[in-house]
């Protein structure tokens, strides 16, 4: 089942026809790896931050008709137009996407001692924060999978450029599968506009990469897809530990 909106971020591409070969092949290949990846786990889940690529994810899930455990991170600090996505598709969609928070007491200790934005002070500082609203809230969601889904791509970043399709993780010892991985910006654009898949909004004013409101800026034309995230720091820091190096 395809999603349907209309949006501005794709107007602009121009469909090939070589380009609408990719997306097709591509798009086979994934629904394959996950058809796979479906048999050989019994307990597997998909954690969906909102983003281009995760709805790309999403929309290939529908049509495979599967029903399998969707969920995302609410740190708290999220931008408006990511709540607005997932309630759009909490509300017209076979699949919900479940919800997972911080615990309300880290967060509390965090500002109280540190204030709401130290995180801008210290890398460390800004791991103990992403621990807090990420890494805490995901081990509680995959607990008791043996799989998870993400919507990573090689290209999106030198963190990234040596992740495998299927790995062993081992921060959450679980194995992490990447259906997207060897896909292209131009062939995720393409793969919505075909199908009118739904996307975040921020998308369509130079927002790549989307996380928490005070960690994701614009980008500049030229810049790197990932530039607005955590631009304060050097690129090879730029995870949150969610996804090791």
């Amino acid at each position: 089942m395809a999603l349907s909106s209309h949006s501005k971020k794709t107007e602009s591409l121009l469909l090939t026809d070589q380009l609408k070969t990719e997306v097709a092949d591509k798009s086979t290949q994934a629904q394959n790896f996950l058809s796979k990846s479906f048999n050989d786990y019994k307990n597997i889940c998909f954690a969906t931050s909102m983003g281009a690529e995760d709805m790309v994810i999403y929309d290939l899930i529908n049509k495979m008709n599967r029903t399998i455990e969707i969920f995302t991170l609410d740190t708290g600090r999220l931008h408006a137009e990511t709540y607005e996505l997932i309630s759009h598709v909490n509300s017209n969609f076979k699949n919900k996407i479940k919800i997972f928070f911080p615990d309300a007491s880290e967060i509390k200790k965090y500002v109280d001692n540190k204030g709401i934005n130290d995180f801008y002070n210290s890398l460390d500082s800004r791991k103990e924060c992403c621990r807090i609203r990420k890494i805490e809230p995901l081990k509680k969601a995959l607990k008791g999978h043996d799989a998870w889904i993400t919507g990573l791509r090689a290209e999106q970043s030198i963190t990234r450029s040596n992740q495998k399709l299927n790995v062993r993780d081992s921060n959450f010892e679980i194995d992490k599968i990447s259906p997207l991985l060897n896909w292209k910006e131009d062939e995720i654009w393409a793969y919505i506009k075909i199908n009118h898949v739904p996307y975040n909004k921020l998308h369509d004013h130079f927002f790549p990469s989307i996380g928490c409101q005070p960690c994701t800026r614009a980008i500049s034309l030229g810049e790197d897809i990932r530039a607005g995230r955590w631009w304060w720091e050097n690129p090879e820091n730029k995870e949150c530990g969610l996804h090791k190096k």
